[in-house]
């Protein structure tokens, strides 16, 4: 296929509350004639972005695990590849990233998988930068400055917060970050669509120049080892390790050289992306499953691999076998199996630990004056801490929803559709270090009438 017919790709990232749904609403609501498909990411169990966007009835398709990095890579790849068999519907795809990913493993999915790369060219990746908090947030989070040095088009928003002077010092910083990007001022994400799409920009080599290792991915597993196993039955023991459980997909016919091994991690990354389930001590491993394997209570436990005929297995796992002094045993001979093969792989990224999500549901309405005054003494005391907030909640004797939105202690609320047959209700979502989630929840609650 030339890249004529590929569907081209932007990635839209920025780090939380920069304006990446604003730009978003702004292109689905502009007369440009494409037909658009939006993945959007969300960080937290909870996602509402959907709620926040305009004509969301069926384009906007929605991740929730987390971070767009290695975990989901697979998951991404299957919302593309379902995208696919609808492919008469949209002729453009943007993907919207959380606030916490870096983008270097969304812009991978779309060179080193070979089903995605063959329908789909990666267009460009456009970042928003908040000229109002973009100094802290460098200087707190390795993320922000990876969606800066990624980016093929900067937007600068929020420019009317922040003086002259100040964007000038700052533009020059980002411009230090990145000499190739294009930047752009913006108020309210406004900016000419043709700026942020179609741009072609996305360039592999200049990419590769800046980051050798662009291409070598990152994977939610740790461990692979290859065991030539003989019919039968074996064991597949482990001792207490650092978790209580162990997570991993078992492939039978595992090939042992190094492109059959990325082979089967890149099967495994799709794998991974599904829901594991528990399996408890006893039960028999199945193959080509994401499992986790049950290790709550201290001592060795036992699960069951069956082998019909002679073949190769691999088992992908989520920490190294070390760790949990995994073993394969032949149950008959009582005989510990060796691997043939062991393969170390590029541990998964991972979040500051101390950055969560806060989700507070709740069916009624609340109070405006109470809520005024909660969440004012939240900002205040906590607001530092406090990255993002949004959500849409109800006031009572108000006939629509009430959307929100905050960075830190700016904050905004403003009315929305009607809430008509819809159950009143509320969701909240605040990102940040070290919240409270009990106390909010309490907090929240009195708010209630």
């Amino acid at each position: 296929m030339s890249i004529k017919d590929k569907v081209p790709v932007t990635i839209l990232t920025g780090f939380l509350g920069s304006g990446k749904t604003t730009l978003l609403n702004r292109i689905l609501s502009e007369e440009h004639g494409k037909r658009i498909a939006v993945i959007e990411n969300e960080y937290g169990e909870v996602g509402i972005d959907q709620g926040l966007v305009i004509n969301a009835d069926e384009e906007v398709f929605e991740m929730s695990n987390g971070c767009i990095c290695c975990t989901v890579r697979g998951d991404l790849i299957r919302v593309l590849g379902n995208l696919m068999k609808r492919r008469d519907k949209f002729d453009y795809v943007l993907v919207e990233t959380t606030g916490l990913a870096d983008p270097g493993p969304v812009a991978q999915t779309f060179f080193m998988d070979e089903e995605i790369s063959s329908e789909f060219t990666l267009d460009g990746i456009v970042t928003l930068v908040d000229a109002a908090h973009i100094d802290q947030q460098l200087g707190r989070s390795d993320e922000s400055s990876e969606q800066v040095a990624f980016a093929d088009v900067l937007v600068l928003n929020k420019t009317d917060l922040v003086s002259d002077d100040a964007l000038n010092i700052l533009e020059s910083r980002l411009r230090d970050m990145n000499r190739m990007t294009r930047i752009i001022r913006a108020e309210n994400a406004k900016v000419p669509i043709e700026t942020v799409l179609n741009l072609s920009a996305f360039d592999l080599d200049q990419i590769l120049k800046r980051r050798p290792t662009f291409l070598e991915p990152e994977y939610p597993f740790e461990w692979t080892g290859v065991y030539d196993l003989d019919a039968g039955k074996y064991e597949l023991m482990l001792e207490e390790g650092p978790d209580p459980e162990m997570s991993l997909v078992a492939l039978v016919n595992q090939g042992e050289s190094e492109e059959e091994l990325k082979d089967g991690a890149e099967s495994s990354v799709r794998l991974y992306a599904e829901k594991a389930y528990t399996l408890e001590p006893g039960n028999t491993i199945p193959y080509g499953e994401h499992i986790n394997l049950k290790l709550d209570d201290k001592g060795n436990k036992s699960f069951i691999l069956n082998i019909e005929k002679p073949t190769k297995i691999g088992l992908f796992t989520q920490h190294t076998a070390e760790e949990f002094n995994m073993k394969v045993i032949k149950s008959e001979e009582n005989k510990e199996i060796p691997f043939n093969t062991e393969r170390f792989w590029q541990a998964e990224h991972e979040h500051d630990d101390e950055v969560g999500s806060i989700a507070i549901e709740r069916f009624g309405d609340v109070d405006p004056e109470k809520l005024n005054t909660w969440m004012g003494r939240l900002l205040s005391e906590k607001g530092v801490d406090i990255f993002r907030t949004k959500g849409f909640i109800s006031y009572s004797g108000n006939p629509r929803r009430i959307v929100f939105q905050g960075v830190h202690m700016l904050f905004t609320a403003q009315p929305d559709n009607e809430w008509g047959n819809e159950p009143r209700r509320n969701q909240l979502v605040f990102i940040g270090r070290n919240l409270n989630e009990k106390e909010m929840q309490e907090g929240f609650d009195k708010c209630l009438i």
